[in-house]
């Protein structure tokens, strides 16, 4: 298993949208997720500057590499393109973060 963390970021007046749609995940695309090996995916706001913290386990970091291909990921990252940073494909923009400390 592999942690892996990274941060976005959220653009303003934009919290409570952000959850709505997270509350309302797609069923299709949670899957897609745990068919890629994802587990314990969680991400975190800091309130004051609306970055956003993601942090997942994975069993498969190879198999992350093709979730940009599929067709639900797409249509997600469409769909939050107007409330947080992202490329010109509507992918966030993702920094991935380096491990620094963990306690088991």
């Amino acid at each position: 298993m592999q942690r892996r963390a990274f941060k976005m970021q959220l653009h303003p007046g934009q919290i409570a949208e952000y959850k709505r749609r997270h509350d309302l995940l797609w069923p299709e695309l949670s899957d897609l997720l745990k068919s890629a090996g994802i587990s314990d995916y969680s991400i975190f706001l800091d309130e004051d500057t609306l970055t956003l913290f993601g942090v997942l386990k994975t069993t498969n970091p190879a198999a992350l590499d093709a979730l940009p291909a599929a067709e639900v990921m797409q249509r997600w990252w469409a769909y939050m393109a107007d409330i947080m940073d992202t490329h010109p494909t509507n992918e966030p923009v993702s920094i991935p973060l380096q491990e620094v400390f963990h306690l088991d």
